[in-house]
């Protein structure tokens, strides 16, 4: 069982500052066990980044087929330290079906309204922490699980597109928003650790026993452009490989 102390410490140790806007994506079976289960480590963060900051964590919903209530729609595929987090006293979570949870002094702007349609843009959760100069916190899991890469691909103005939908409640009725997302499936985004690693713009450490990363918000999209300038196509598999990834080259047509 890992102390509520020594995983505060393992927090200061990676660089996490007082005042902080931290989002923050984990995988607790990798940290834990820990004092107090998946709330000993939120409220490890909390002690980390003091009153002064900020923690988000993402919130979407599990199911994109019934009309998403902030107040009461899991978002279990995310983690369990995720679906904690914006059950926790004093948490903000955004009222769209791509919600964040976040708490702090930021956290009322971090998940004020954003777009259903364009959910990982400028306007969104991941955008405030990245205009707010926040970082990204990994504990456990690897940039594949980071979704401010795909703000990066939004700024980039990348091409390729997935069929998506949410369900909204229009005039009383659940129904269905259909909309392209820039989406797939994502495990390329790992080739980002070795990207900021090699520029110096990321920190490791151990928290719990997970190994764990910190990166700018700005630095992680500014690394992340400067591949799509090159390749706008550097995170799709070949085709046939994956057929996420082969919806978004669909969608290229000819320009691919």
């Amino acid at each position: 069982m890992i102390s509520f102390s020594l995983l505060s410490q393992q927090l200061v140790n990676l660089g996490i500052l007082p005042g902080s806007v931290c989002l923050v994506h984990c995988a607790f079976s990798k940290v834990g066990p820990v004092e107090h289960g998946p709330g000993g480590l939120i409220a490890a963060l909390e002690a980390a980044v003091g009153p002064a900051g900020t923690l988000v964590m993402p919130s979407m919903t599990d199911d994109d087929d019934h009309v998403f209530d902030p107040r009461t729609t899991p978002c279990r595929s995310l983690g369990v330290v995720a679906d904690t987090f914006w059950r926790s006293p004093g948490a903000r979570r955004s009222a769209n079906p791509h919600a964040f949870a976040a708490k702090g002094p930021a956290a009322e702007y971090i998940t004020s309204p954003h777009p259903l349609d364009f959910p990982h843009g400028p306007d969104s959760p991941i955008g405030r922490v990245h205009e707010l100069n926040g970082w990204v916190v990994l504990l456990g899991v690897g940039h594949d699980a980071d979704t401010t890469v795909h703000l990066a691909e939004a700024i980039a103005g990348v091409r390729y597109r997935r069929p998506k939908h949410v369900t909204i409640l229009h005039q009383g009725r659940p129904t269905a928003l259909h909309y392209k997302e820039i989406d797939h499936c994502c495990e390329n985004f790992r080739l980002v650790d070795t990207w900021l690693s090699a520029e110096g713009k990321q920190r490791r450490g151990t928290v719990g026993r997970s190994i764990a990363r910190l990166a700018r918000s700005r630095d992680v999209v500014a690394t992340v452009l400067a591949q799509l300038h090159r390749d706008q196509t550097v995170f799709l598999h070949p085709r046939g490989v994956d057929s996420q990834c082969d919806e978004a080259w669909q969608s290229l047509g000819a320009v691919a």
